[in-house]
């Protein structure tokens, strides 16, 4: 799920487990709310008896243990990419994983080592070492340095993987935590530096400091030197808002501070600090996005029309005036064509940088004032029907670094100027022949007669209908891009890669409510309309099928967190399609989640179930309460994390329950730790990558449909 922020109380919300749980049963009567109590005794039980009866049957499949071993081994490689986390000057950080190092080491090297693709790497954090000294498991939240000297920086732990982390200061000039220095206690808090002695900071401050979903509630100013109960209050929202936060952008030296909130999943006020720490409001529509200053202009990407407009331009205002207190009248700077879509936007001093999406294929622009006040374009010279992601961005030369891939080319790290001209940094070998394999783009027509893109990936020379992988998320505007086949985005690692290789068929599906046509297409499967989505998925599957390119009930969907949603739903509506269904920290129980964790903070996209017309539009297609006894489901993989803060893993239990009961096949893995990730390193993603290759043989291939 696609996180307003990333930090809250760990396991918020369960405090309130047993009321919630007394409440659930008295006005539903389910018969498994039990299993949302996350560490009760009874419901650990559970877990622990589905999971040995999974791990049984699939580690007894002959690939298993090869399999594990070669996903490990692809996943911990030496030769992976060394993305760069953040430029601080004239140096580059990255987050290292290896076999050696299975939390990583956060390190930096100098930027001219680094572009000229031989980086000297100096060791900031050994978080094994760290882990081991403190018998903790801290995984890597990310570093906050403060510029321009980024002496200082905010480093964010998490314990287990968990959302929720603690904050810590470090010192860059003596490679060490500040005694004394600035420390939050494990929550899901939002911190940005105001000044090297002040903090803005969202966090849980006691009994309603949180909104209902969660989140911090209350901002406040943490001055150096006094205790956290101190603090004085900035800005508080309201408890049906999704949260108050804080965050800061660098104009060339100038630091610009600004105060959000959030009063729902897509819409968000914004003030910036001006002169005495007043605060001004930013002139621009709720809806849209706020993406960086460059030379005094304020960027933001439009998510609906704004007078002469259109959705999905980017457009800028001149910041000194609103930080005045004034409202002026914004300008043009980039507007995409109908099949195009901007991803991301990021500046450098004298540079914007659109990563753009041209019928779901990859483009980088370069944007530059002109001297007619407009923007000169220059395209970046990346391969062409790629997947691109900008990864840090060098202020003073202008340059961004991107890391550029395809179901077939393995990652590629380059270094682009404004100018366009695009250099190689660093490229890993190929991990299989792609001389063997074909990938194409097809649109599929679905029900209203949207025509809906799909990429797919086969080994060359198979003409007879095979078994088909489809994976699709369809929501939160979050587009599905192709990645390396060893890389898919389900926390599965290579199983693409050895799909393919049987000579199967493996489907990335762009169905509606991604960001893949930009905001039209996520807000045409919004809330009542969510049924389109769904109806993408299975025009893809069928059109599978019109093409030979395999039968039904030989079609596997596979999805993750809304994802999950997505593949509960289309195994309960169209069992007769899907043979098997892989469903990854998954929203279930429609008539709950917004009661659960996080779940609040998602009505936007979904509705809220207690208003009657919106359960109304809901429960049509909600899973777990489309699940009926007498019909026949495809054998289910469920995997999860007990800890995982944001989706409550009560969903994946109670559907696991439920169609257990009712006579259906289930296979169940949930991880103690990893949080909504699922599995805190390597070994436990080569362990999952195993056993989803384990059951869709079993199941999808073999047709085996009995219980684990």
């Amino acid at each position: 799920m696609k996180p307003t922020s990333r930090r809250i109380l760990a396991l918020a919300g369960v405090a309130a487990v047993a009321p919630l749980l007394i409440a659930a049963t008295a006005q539903s009567g389910d018969p498994f709310v039990w299993l949302e109590d996350i560490h009760g005794e009874k419901a650990l039980a559970a877990v622990d008896k589905w999971n040995a009866e999974t791990m049984a049957a699939l580690t007894a499949a002959p690939t298993y243990e090869k399999d594990r071993v070669e996903a490990k081994a692809i996943m911990d490689d030496d030769a992976q990419i060394a993305e760069p986390g953040q430029v601080m000057g004239d140096v580059v950080t990255n987050l290292w994983q290896d076999a050696k190092h299975t939390h990583g080491l956060w390190r930096e090297a100098s930027l001219s080592s680094f572009k000229a693709g031989k980086p000297e790497w100096k060791t900031l954090i050994d978080l094994d070492a760290l882990s081991k000294a403190e018998n903790q498991k801290w995984v890597w939240h990310g570093a906050d340095c403060l510029a321009p000297d980024y002496k200082r920086c905010l480093i964010s732990l998490s314990p287990g993987g968990s959302d929720a982390d603690v904050v810590r200061e470090w010192d860059r000039t003596k490679g060490k935590f500040v005694d004394g220095g600035f420390e939050l206690p494990q929550a899901k808090s939002g911190v940005t530096w105001q000044d090297s002695d002040t903090l803005l900071v969202g966090t849980d401050w006691g009994a309603g400091s949180m909104t209902d979903s969660g989140y911090p509630r209350v901002l406040k100013r943490w001055k150096r030197g006094t205790p956290l109960s101190s603090a004085t209050t900035v800005m508080e929202g309201a408890p049906s808002d999704i949260s108050v936060g804080s965050f800061a952008i660098m104009d060339g030296d100038k630091r610009y501070v600004f105060v959000t909130r959030a009063t729902s999943f897509y819409t968000s006020r914004a003030w910036v600090e001006g002169a005495g720490g007043a605060l001004m409001p930013v002139p621009m529509p709720d809806t849209a996005d706020l993406h960086g200053i460059i030379d005094g202009k304020l960027l933001a990407y439009l998510n609906k029309p704004m007078g002469e407009f259109k959705a999905g331009s980017v457009v800028s205002w001149p910041i000194a005036p609103i930080a005045e207190g004034k409202a002026p009248a914004p300008s043009l700077v980039f507007a995409p064509t109908d099949k195009q879509a901007v991803q991301s936007v990021a500046t450098t001093d004298h540079a914007v940088w659109i990563n753009l999406l041209d019928n779901v294929s990859g483009k980088l622009l370069a944007l530059k004032p002109d001297v007619n006040g407009g923007w000169a374009q220059a395209v970046a010279s990346l391969p062409d029907k790629a997947t691109i992601a900008l990864d840090a961005g060098d202020d003073k030369n202008d340059t961004v670094f991107a890391t550029v891939q395809s179901f077939t080319v393995p990652p590629t790290l380059y270094a682009v100027g404004a100018d366009g001209k695009a250099d190689a940094v660093q490229s890993l070998p190929a991990k299989f022949d792609a001389s063997q394999i074909d990938v194409e783009q097809y649109f599929a027509t679905s029900k209203d007669g949207t025509k809906v893109p799909y990429f797919l990936a086969r080994k060359k020379g198979v003409s007879k209908p095979a078994a088909a992988f489809i994976h699709a998320y369809g929501g939160f505007r979050a587009a599905q891009l192709p990645t390396y086949l060893t890389t898919q985005p389900y926390r599965a690692g290579p199983v693409a890669m050895w799909w393919v290789d049987e000579g199967q068929v493996y489907v990335l599906a762009n169905i509606r409510g991604g960001g893949e046509y930009g905001p039209g297409w996520h807000d045409s499967a919004l809330r009542q309309n969510r049924q389109r989505a769904y109806d993408d998925l299975y025009a893809v599957a069928e059109d599978l099928v019109a093409r030979g390119l395999t039968t039904k009930g030989k079609i596997a969907v596979s999805g993750r967190s809304n994802g999950g949603l997505m593949a509960g739903v289309a195994v309960t509506q169209r069992p007769d399609l899907f043979g098997a269904a892989i469903i990854g920290s998954p929203l279930l129980d429609m008539k709950r989640y917004s009661h659960l964790l996080a779940g609040a903070s998602w009505m936007a996209e979904y509705g809220n179930p207690d208003v009657p017309g919106d359960w109304a539009f809901i429960r049509k297609y909600s899973p777990y309460q489309a699940v009926k006894k007498g019909t026949k489901y495809p054998p289910v993989f469920f995997y999860s994390s007990t800890e995982d803060d944001r989706v409550h893993p009560g969903h994946a239990r109670k559907m696991a329950a439920k169609l257990i009961d009712y006579g259906n096949p289930v296979y169940f893995h949930e991880y103690r730790l990893g949080g909504h990730s699922v599995g805190g390193d390597h070994g436990e993603d080569a362990v999952r990558a195993a056993l989803i290759r384990a059951y869709l043989d079993r199941v999808l291939i073999k047709g085996d449909k009995s219980a684990p």
